[in-house]
């Protein structure tokens, strides 16, 4: 099992910058691919971003690509999402996710989930 705790979400003004941040205990950290997938009110969850398990590849979605940057520690057992630019449609509850496979980057289909933190972007 592993157990993952997100933070780092809030309010900014469009045009801000934020960074979450997931903590993972459990299994081995470092033999997972991480991402991050979101949740906008009304919508379907959507693909952020994910980095591979020795941090050497990064895979995001269109709409976030130049803006968001993941990366990891293993060392620390935490995966990072830096988002610069951000637009009001980035609103949306961000959740950190784990898996043990690289083929479900781009997919929503995860094997471990956070419980999510809330990002606001006012216009």
């Amino acid at each position: 099992q592993v157990q993952l705790v997100e933070s780092g979400g809030g309010l900014v003004q469009a045009g801000g910058s934020r960074r979450l941040s997931c903590a993972a205990s459990g299994r081995t950290f470092s033999i997972y691919t991480m991402g991050w997938i979101r949740q906008a009110p009304g919508k379907e969850r959507e693909f952020v971003a994910a980095i591979s398990r020795s941090g050497g590849s990064t895979y995001y979605a269109d709409s976030v690509k130049g803006r968001f940057t993941i990366s990891r520690d293993n060392a620390k057992n935490t995966v990072y999402l830096q988002m610069n630019s951000l637009k009001p449609e980035d609103t949306a509850v961000y959740y950190c996710v784990v898996d043990p496979s690289l083929r479900v980057v781009f997919t929503t289909i995860w094997e471990y989930w956070g419980q999510g933190t809330q990002v606001t972007v006012s216009s």
